[in-house]
């Protein structure tokens, strides 16, 4: 898939945008989030363009093992996996996804409630 000009996490990807990357590879990026509602807040996008998890079919089953790969390295290196995080994946205006980019928040440094919300 191509990359959508109008598409902010798109535009972080290319790099015409700023971000606190914390990984990069050939499939997954990782930033900081600007608006962090945890002490680690992560966010873990596809460099492709993919709207949400609406949009994964069966053929996407290798991405989305590297996006879970990426997101477990990534919180033993903030330090967050022993202790536990959380992993959320917004679909939709009403399940309260504000870009429409496939994305990862990995959250973690507190306890969590439950239900959510």
């Amino acid at each position: 898939m191509a990359a959508d000009p109008d598409c902010l996490f798109c535009r972080i990807v290319a790099g015409t945008l700023p971000s606190t990357k914390v990984h990069e590879d050939d499939i997954v990026v990782a930033f900081r989030d600007i608006a962090p509602r945890a002490p680690t807040h992560i966010l873990v996008i596809p460099r492709d363009h993919i709207a949400s998890a609406a949009d994964l079919t069966d053929a996407d089953g290798p991405l989305l093992g590297r996006l879970f790969a990426a997101t477990a390295r990534i919180a033993r290196d903030e330090g967050i996996a022993d202790a536990g995080y959380r992993l959320v994946s917004n679909v939709g205006p009403w399940g309260g996804q504000t870009v429409d980019h496939l994305h990862l928040h990995l959250m973690g440094g507190r306890a969590f409630e439950w239900p959510p919300g």
